[in-house]
């Protein structure tokens, strides 16, 4: 331990710094920034892709577009896995990070229409080679996305020495503020990029460009990665600490049932049925992580009432007026209001409005302050359901397709012929129909005004979303840092977003179901979810007693034999020891103890 130690400290002081700060962490910093917009950008106009390119309706594209996002979710325990037991953060980012390219290069071939063209008509002829592209293309984005998204603001940490906690802390504001600047500039610009026209035979929305600047995005990121690794400090994996909690938790529960009879006296807790074969420190510890686990079970709903931004919500402003006088917003490009909202409001909040309410001597507690965020949510639903009825109300009245419909052109001397369909056309008695092409006198009727629902009107549900979003999403990782034992901050990390992926998967069913036949329904559908989820949300937060791990940690250090506490001691980082002294040290609140 002490030679890799010193071993570290050797490489950091040959390392080149600047005002202070390892070189190594502004290629960090501009990796993410890069792949935060190939990201964001790629996905700003998805669900677009599938309804206009491949040629899904509504439900079938918001399925897909959250099976993606859910996947994203789901592979960071599989990248975390890969880095801490396998390869090691360096090489996991690089390896998932040329994943991720391919992926990205792989769907903007997918929408390249003259691929298949062959009659030059402008339409694909062979539509399943673009839909098996596209879905390779984003599994391979999302074992590359999800894979390296716990590895690179943890890498980016490593960098940093004991005496440089101010400057890592500022690093994670740096490294907070390049997501969201990826995200605001990819969400801007893709849509314009998938508005121009571009082809070889016929010109169509460019998705291929509105994909490839995304794909080369990601190509920058790599190389801008790999380009600082002489700078990088790179510690070698020491296994993964999610694998033993998960082994601990299997062996109590078999444990446990191998001795159900009554003749074997109760524990307190079910976790202690480990301790013939595991330390009561670890034990501890597994214990304040289900603990928070456990309030994690209601947060899916948030999650699947956020992620609608880019699927139904893009979907509902493809309805709606988007014209700005000197400009046009495409649909997708109202996804832009919510990087701009969260830049706006993390700053007021923190300096503004929880001050003001500390002063108003009201508790407002983290959890207390994510209920508040989750019931934002639900209003921001409520919002949409209200602009979706007034919509509704301006959309014209169409056939169903059971029914005739007739189609016809009133040319001013001149006679066309008219169709009905599935029926050859005929020509009107008392018209003669000719080869006149000349379309000189054409009369323009408009008998179907367009939609005047503006979408600035969308803005009102997009500061709700945000709002909620800044006091239930900020507040709820810092909730869950504070609670979480020094050496499986990873650990809940994971299962925070484990929680997106499956809120996401209930969007899906939901939409997949599709038995509610109005989209304000549907909407209303997840507003009332949510709220009764909130309920029992608050529920659980009234009885939680909130802990300090760093106290319980020290409590079963002093119980263990010498030998234990050092091999405890190795598997914690040095920085993380770090933390727990400095946070003993400065902590002054009266907080409880107990499991």
């Amino acid at each position: 331990m002490a030679d890799k130690e010193e071993q570290r400290t050797k490489k950091t002081k040959n390392s080149p710094s600047c005002l202070g700060y390892p070189v190594s962490i502004f290629f960090i910093v501009v990796n993410e920034f890069c792949e935060r917009f190939s990201y964001y950008g790629m996905k700003a106009v998805l669900v677009l892709y599938f309804k206009y390119f491949i040629g899904w309706d509504n439900d079938l594209s918001t399925t897909i577009y959250h099976t993606f996002v859910a996947l994203c979710y789901l592979t960071p325990i599989l990248g975390a896995i890969i880095a801490d037991s396998w390869l090691g953060k360096f090489k996991a980012i690089v390896y998932l990070s040329i994943v991720y390219t391919i992926g990205q290069v792989i769907m903007a071939i997918s929408a390249i229409h003259d691929i298949t063209d062959t009659n030059r008509d402008g339409t694909p002829d062979n539509m399943t080679f673009h839909t098996a592209m596209s879905m390779l293309g984003l599994m391979l984005i999302a074992l590359g996305t999800g894979g390296i998204k716990p590895c690179v603001a943890a890498f980016g940490g490593d960098q940093f020495e004991e005496h440089q906690e101010k400057q890592r802390s500022t690093f994670f504001s740096i490294f907070y503020l390049s997501i969201n600047a990826g995200s605001l500039l990819s969400t801007l610009i893709t849509p314009i990029l998938r508005a121009q026209e571009c082809g070889i035979y016929s010109k169509q929305s460019c998705f291929p460009l509105a994909f490839g600047v995304p794909a080369a995005l990601m190509v920058v990121a790599l190389i801008v990665f790999i380009a600082g690794h002489s700078m990088y400090i790179m510690e070698s994996p020491k296994g993964n600490i999610l694998l033993r909690v998960m082994k601990c938790i299997g062996f109590a529960i078999k444990n446990r049932f191998n001795h159900r009879s009554q003749q074997h006296p109760k524990r307190e807790h079910w976790m202690d049925w480990a301790e013939e074969k595991y330390d009561k420190l670890l034990i501890a510890q597994v214990k304040m992580v289900l603990k928070v686990l456990f309030l994690y079970i209601p947060l899916p709903m948030f999650w699947a009432l956020f992620d609608q931004q880019g699927s139904r919500w893009t979907l509902q402003a493809t309805t709606m007026d988007g014209n700005f006088g000197a400009f046009i917003i495409q649909p997708d490009q109202m996804q832009i209001v919510n990087p701009i909202l969260i830049v706006i409001m993390v700053p007021i909040m923190d300096s503004a409005v929880y001050p003001l309410i500390k002063k108003c001597h009201i508790n407002f507690t983290p959890l207390r302050r994510m209920t508040v965020g989750m019931l934002l949510a639900a209003l921001a639903f409520v919002a949409a359901a209200l602009l979706q009825i007034q919509i509704d109300q301006t959309m014209p009245n169409f056939p169903s397709s059971s029914q005739i419909q007739v189609k016809f052109l009133n040319l001013e001397n001149t006679s066309v012929p008219v169709e009905v369909e599935g029926q050859e056309p005929f020509a009107v008695p008392g018209f003669d129909v000719s080869s006149n092409n000349d379309t000189s006198n054409l009369n323009t009727i408009q008998d179907i005004e367009p939609n005047g629902i503006h979408m600035a009107w969308q803005v009102i549900q997009y500061f709700l979303m945000t709002c909620g979003e800044v006091v239930f999403s900020v507040t709820g990782l810092d909730f869950s840092y504070a609670q979480a034992p020094s050496n499986m901050k990873s650990v809940l990390q994971a299962g925070w977003l484990l929680t997106v992926a499956v809120g996401n998967i209930i969007v899906l069913i939901v939409a997949e179901a599709g038995s509610l036949p109005d989209q304000w329904a549907e909407y209303v559908l997840f507003a009332s979810l949510l709220v009764a989820v909130s309920i029992i949300f608050a529920v659980m937060a009234y009885f939680y007693t909130y802990m300090d791990p760093m106290e319980i940690e020290a409590k079963f250090m002093d119980l263990e034999p010498e030998e234990k506490k050092r091999k405890e001691l190795g598997m914690t980082t040095k920085d993380n020891l770090a933390y727990v002294n400095n946070e003993t040290s400065n902590n002054t609140d009266d907080k409880q103890t107990k499991i």
